[in-house]
C-alpha cells in the first residue's frame, strides 16, 4: 500500500526531528515552492517574501520535536509561515513600504491582462492582513476551511466571516470589472 503525502510529510518530520537533515531539506523541497508562493501573496515584494519563508522554515526547524500532530505537516507550515507574516507585519507597521510587486500576481488568472491582475492583487493589497489572508489560502491555495482555521489558529467561524467579509470588500473594489 502506497503512503499518503501527508503520511510521507509525518515520516520526514519524524526523521529530521530525530536530526536527519537530509530529511527535512527533502521536507523543505517539498512546500518551500508553496510556502513561497503563498508568502509573496501576501507580503510587498519578493525579496520580504524570502526572508519570512527563510524565518519560516527556520522556525520549523527550531519546533520539530513540538510537532503535535494535531494538523497535517502542509497545516502546520502554513501556520508557521502566517506567524512570521504577522511577526514581519507587526515589526514594520510603522514604516513605509514598496506596492506589492507586480511579479507576485502569479496566483491570479494568467489569462487575465497583466492590468487586471495588478488592479486585482492592489485591491487585494487593500484588504486587512486576516481578509488578505483567508482570500489567499481559500481562493489561491485551495486550501479548505478547516485547514485555514488550523493555519491562522481561528475557529472556522471566524475563518467563514472573514471570508464572506474580504469577497464583499473586494466586490466593491473591484466593481468596474463587472
Amino acid at each position: 500500500m502506497e503512503s499518503s503525502p501527508s503520511d510521507s510529510d509525518l515520516d520526514l518530520l519524524k526523521q529530521s526531528a530525530a536530526s536527519d537533515a537530509a530529511a527535512f531539506h527533502q521536507l523543505v523541497d517539498r512546500h518551500a515552492d508553496r510556502l513561497f508562493g503563498l508568502a509573496v501573496s501576501l507580503l510587498p515584494n519578493r525579496a520580504d517574501a524570502e526572508d519570512v519563508l527563510q524565518e519560516t522554515l527556520a522556525g520549523a526547524y527550531r519546533g520539530l520535536v513540538r510537532f503535535e500532530q494535531r494538523a497535517s505537516v502542509k497545516t502546520w507550515l502554513t501556520r508557521i509561515l502566517i506567524l512570521q507574516i504577522a511577526k514581519w507585519r507587526r515589526e514594520r507597521k510603522n514604516k513605509r513600504t514598496e506596492p506589492i510587486d507586480p511579479q507576485a500576481a502569479s496566483a491570479v488568472d494568467h489569462e487575465a491582462s497583466a492590468n487586471s491582475r495588478m488592479d486585482v492583487q492592489a485591491a487585494m493589497a487593500k484588504l486587512s492582513p486576516e481578509h488578505q489572508e483567508v482570500m489567499v489560502l481559500r481562493e489561491f491555495e485551495q486550501l479548505s476551511y478547516e485547514e485555514i482555521a488550523g493555519a491562522l489558529g481561528v475557529p472556522r467561524g471566524t475563518v467563514e466571516s472573514r471570508l464572506f467579509r474580504a469577497r464583499a470588500e473586494l466586490r466593491v473594489k473591484l466593481k468596474a470589472y463587472r
